[in-house]
């Protein structure tokens, strides 16, 4: 009769020679140079029973034998791990002769029912044994469906020509038990490619041969060239056809298996998670001691920091709550920051109940450590619920320190826009925290209470936060209105609804009340960002003229900046520029020393980065507003890598000038709030209030202040993956910053002038780490590329004279930058090859270019100063 699957003759053996490869190596390398390995063997495979009432259920045997292990690629005998061993002495005599025991198939229409082996035998050689029965599953009429495999459920289409059987499986539909995680931000995060495809060709309706082929590729998407892919093959070919022992006589399946082997046993044919035991793995705290010396808190940044603290992740994430506790315990203060960035950066269960366990929320002494551990909480990968409800426990019950509790707050923000961007919106904890924000904002009187729960919604961006936002943007106090501007400007323009671009329009043209321009200038920004109408920029080109002094000038610099840098709304905007009614000379030929420019600092195929950098003056030369922005983005997504804002108000005084109209009550005040990877930190103050300022201004050295400094993990991808062959892989990307940023500002009464300075301090650290796991192999290779770098802000202003003279200078150190490769094969007992590669080059250090009239004005200022070097004051 007709069967739909492969058939199998009556008293014969088929004898099969069968081969399985892996290769490692980068993703446009050809194969001759990879690292890997293959094993090869005969396979005999004969029929045991057919259903007597239907042809197409049959029972066949298969059995592994002669089994060899050797390189992928010719190698010199040096280089040949293999060399001079047999393959007992390589896979172990246990694991072989499990490997030969044969197993038993029933193929119902040419599909796998039932997966017959012995119970006691290690995960590893089953599953290459399911990886071979995996090959005999096929079908013989094109189509597709869901069939179980070795890879888990998978969806699988047949494509059926004469003799000839392809089968593609389509690896991302695949549903099998899977450790991994992946980043939060996509940008910072791995893309991934497999693929699998097996060609049958098929003689007297069996098997002739097998072609299988499956690809991994594993990129990072920042730096498309740092990468990885696993190759697995494997081949099938009948090389003979002999006589057999005759059938088995029966009615049922299970009497055949219980005449053949009462031992065998029923199982699932995808494969079972398998991890081979590190033999000479050192201990937590042996690990800790071999990197502590690079810890330490001046070296933090080097590049050799930010390995360190990759490598001490990796451990914490095998130790247990004890044994983390025992290093948190025994380190000194200088060490302890970096402990405790790394521990909560693994973010395993057991890593946070000992961090939890060992800092005391209601101990002011320890609070220097509590924010690194909840800085490192808002950077977090991939934060679990469990996290985001501790930070919420710990902010109802007591907080010492008034500034840790709002660093709570805002980090709990921070959590829940993360949950809620991997769709954990409606989880317990996120609902709680969300409900706790938005009703203590509604209850708050203090206008710090207000603040954090602004900052926090800042962080958090939830759609329904923007009411309450738009309230205190149009009706609280200078401050306070700020801030809820400037969350409003974090959102995506799609949420900005017709009632956000009234309520920024009635801000800017300041419809209902008097603003201050800091709050006009962001509303103006928020307007000019999402998709003006023709109206609104008519408006707002219209008002130019009539602006207080230094804000014409910024608005002005902010125009001309949408048409250079060809921002979305430049066509709106040159389109509302031909109307010449707008477009009259006087409006645009204002004096001034407040801008607005932006700029590349890279222009890449993955990804392109860009510069902005604003300021805005008092009418007498003092600064009110710097705002420095790095912005990083691909073809579909952004990263708000950086942002610095200095703001200051009230300032006057100290030169004895006068305060800008409506301005005048302004209690004096100084401070620099940061975004750091789409994570708004607690902001800082320089100094608040006239006493305050007028003590630190006799004191001023000019020291920068600490915003922040500490080890951040970027990128953090695991992915386990199971080949079709047998072996597990995996493929781990993690990519660490050492950070130290600091800012300052300060005055000379003496030369009138003052000066506000920005240092980022950065050294980056990627490692990649590409393997594949036989229990007798490990092979794959490294990647590692390390970067430092500093990027210094500096502006300068005379006030002397007006318009004042203002200077800004945004410098790049020359910076070094290495990438090394390493493939690898091993084996337990320590034999191994290696192929190593490096690259080492500097980039040039660069100033990066500002608008024109800034650099006129650069060689004025030091042009004026370099004869007058004397101290400050």
């Amino acid at each position: 009769g007709h069967t739909t699957g492969p058939s199998l003759n009556n008293d014969k053996l088929y004898k099969f020679a069968y081969s399985a490869e892996v290769y490692v190596d980068r993703v446009k390398a050809s194969l001759q140079k990879s690292a890997g390995y293959r094993i090869s063997s005969g396979v005999d495979v004969n029929l045991l029973w057919r259903n007597p009432d239907n042809d197409d259920d049959q029972l066949i045997k298969i059995m592994i034998k002669d089994v060899q292990v050797e390189n992928v690629n010719e190698r010199p005998a040096a280089e040949n791990i293999f060399k001079g061993k047999s393959t007992e002495k390589i896979i172990g005599k246990e694991y072989l002769e499990a490997l030969q025991k044969p197993i038993v198939l029933e193929l119902v229409r040419g599909k796998v029912k039932t997966f017959y082996s012995y119970q006691n035998e290690p995960g590893f050689t089953q599953n290459i044994k399911r990886g071979l029965a995996s090959l005999f599953q096929l079908q013989l009429h094109s189509g597709s469906s869901r069939e179980v495999d070795i890879s888990g459920k998978c969806n699988t289409t047949y494509h059926v020509r004469q003799d000839q059987v392809t089968k593609i499986k389509d690896l991302d539909s695949c549903e099998i038990e899977k450790k991994g995680f992946t980043s939060h931000n996509r940008i910072l995060d791995v893309g991934t490619k497999a693929t699998s495809a097996t060609v049958y060709v098929l003689e007297d309706s069996f098997i002739k041969s097998v072609k299988a082929e499956e690809n991994f590729v594993f990129l990072l998407n920042y730096r498309r060239k740092t990468g990885a892919k696993i190759v697995s093959k494997q081949r099938l070919e009948l090389k003979s056809v002999q006589a057999g022992l005759g059938l088995i006589a029966a009615k049922q399946v299970a009497s055949v298996i219980k005449t053949l082997d009462p031992n065998y046993v029923a199982m699932p044919l995808e494969a079972e998670p398998v991890k081979s035991k590190c033999k000479k793995c050192p201990s937590l705290s042996e690990h800790w001691q071999s990197i502590r010396e690079h810890m330490h808190p001046d070296k933090l940044s080097k590049a050799e920091a930010a390995k360190s603290f990759l490598s001490f992740i990796q451990n914490i994430r095998k130790a247990t709550k004890e044994e983390i506790l025992k290093i948190i315990r025994s380190e000194n203060k200088e060490f302890l920051p970096q402990v405790v960035d790394a521990v909560t950066s693994a973010q395993t269960p057991e890593s946070l109940e000992a961090i939890l366990e060992f800092l005391d929320f209601k101990d002011a002494s320890t609070s220097m450590l509590q924010e690194r551990f909840l800085y490192a909480c808002g950077f977090a990968s991939h934060p679990s619920e469990t996290l985001l409800k501790s930070l919420t426990e710990k902010f109802k019950g007591d907080v010492a320190n008034e500034e840790i509790r709002e660093t709570l707050v805002i980090v709990m923000g921070a959590l829940i826009r993360k949950l809620c961007d991997r769709g954990g919106c409606k989880l317990p904890a996120v609902v709680e925290a969300k409900r706790l924000i938005l009703n203590r904002l509604e209850k708050a009187n203090k206008d710090d209470n207000v603040q954090m729960y602004l900052l926090a919604l800042k962080n958090a961006l939830l759609p329904e936060a923007i009411p309450v936002l738009l309230k205190y943007a149009e009706s609280g106090e200078g401050p306070i209105s700020s801030l809820a501007a400037s969350a409003l400007q974090r959102y995506d323009p799609s949420f900005l609804t017709k009632e956000v671009k009234e309520t920024m329009n009635r801000i800017y043209h300041q419809t209902r009340k008097v603003h201050e321009k800091t709050v006009r200038t962001t509303a103006a920004a928020i307007i000019l960002n999402s998709n003006p109408s023709y109206m609104e920029v008519k408006n707002i080109l219209l008002s130019i003229g009539e602006l207080p002094m230094e804000m014409n000038k910024y608005m002005l610099s902010m125009i001309q900046d949408i048409l250079h840098f060809e921002m979305p709304s430049s066509k709106t905007v040159r389109q509302v520029l031909k109307d010449m009614r707008a477009h009259n000379y006087d409006r645009f030929s204002k004096m001034g020393s407040s801008s607005a420019y932006t700029g590349y600092i890279t222009r890449g195929p993955d990804v392109s980065s860009t510069y902005s950098l604003d300021i805005l003056y008092s009418g007498s030369g003092i600064l009110r507003r710097s705002n420095m922005n790095i912005h990083v983005f691909d073809r579909n997504t952004e990263l708000h890598a950086i942002q610095v804002v200095i703001e200051a108000q009230g300032l006057e005084s100290i030169i004895a000038a006068t305060p800008d109209e409506g301005e005048e009550n302004l209690d004096s005040f100084a401070g620099m709030s940061a975004i750091l990877f789409d994570f708004q930190l607690r902001p800082v103050t320089f100094f608040q209030g006239y006493g305050d300022l007028m003590s630190k201004m006799l004191s001023a050295t000019g020291d920068a202040m600490n915003v922040v400094k500490g080890l951040v993990l970027l990128t953090d991808y695991l992915q386990e993956i199971q080949l079709q062959s047998g072996p597990m892989a995996s493929a781990e990307f993690l990519g660490g910053l050492a950070i130290d940023i600091s800012g300052g500002m300060e005055f000379s009464l003496w030369y009138r002038e003052s000066k506000t300075n920005v240092k980022n301090r950065v050294a980056m650290f990627i490692a990649g780490n590409t393997e594949v796991d036989s229990f007798f192999i490990k092979t794959g290779m490294e990647t590692t590329l390390e970067a430092e770098t500093a990027l210094d802000f500096i502006s300068t202003v005379q006030f002397s004279q007006y318009p004042f003279l203002v200077c800004m200078q945004m410098d790049r150190v020359e910076s070094p930058f290495r990438t090394h490769m390493t493939k690898y094969e091993s084996l337990p007992s320590g034999r191994r090859y290696t192929a190593r590669r490096g690259k080492a080059a500097v980039l040039a250090g660069n100033e990066y270019p500002l608008h024109q009239e800034n650099s006129n004005m650069c060689k004025k200022v030091f042009g004026a100063k370099s004869d007058s070097a004397g101290s400050w004051f």
